[in-house]
């Protein structure tokens, strides 16, 4: 059984790729996996899903369950497999559900403002 412990995080997020903001919310939760980074996740509501295209790629964990990727697509790049969600979790993370998490770059950055 992984370590893993969901909590609501206080405070505006903004997600932004290439200087274009994807989504500012004060709803994001903070998913810690054992001795992995912490992972930001935000409301699907507040990211501009008109910017990400559904990718074919999946991942299963053996601790969330199955988990869906979209590429980012701005004006002039696509930033391939660089969000996820999982949209059916299982029932020990359930509270992720309809949130995205994003592969963080030098063009994908999630910051508290």
């Amino acid at each position: 059984m992984s370590d893993i412990r969901i909590r609501k995080v206080t405070g505006n997020w903004v997600v932004r790729s290439g200087g274009a903001i994807l989504g500012e919310s004060s709803n994001v939760l903070e998913l810690n996996e054992g001795h992995l980074a912490p992972v930001i996740y935000f409301p699907r509501e507040d990211i501009a899903m008109a910017m990400l295209d559904r990718s074919d790629k999946t991942t299963h964990c053996p601790y969330k369950g199955d988990a869906s990727y979209f590429s980012i697509v701005n004006m002039s790049t696509t930033t391939k497999d660089a969000v996820w969600s999982y949209e059916n979790p299982i029932d020990s993370v359930a509270e992720i559900k309809n949130y995205l998490a994003f592969v963080l770059s030098d063009s994908v950055k999630v910051e508290q403002l």
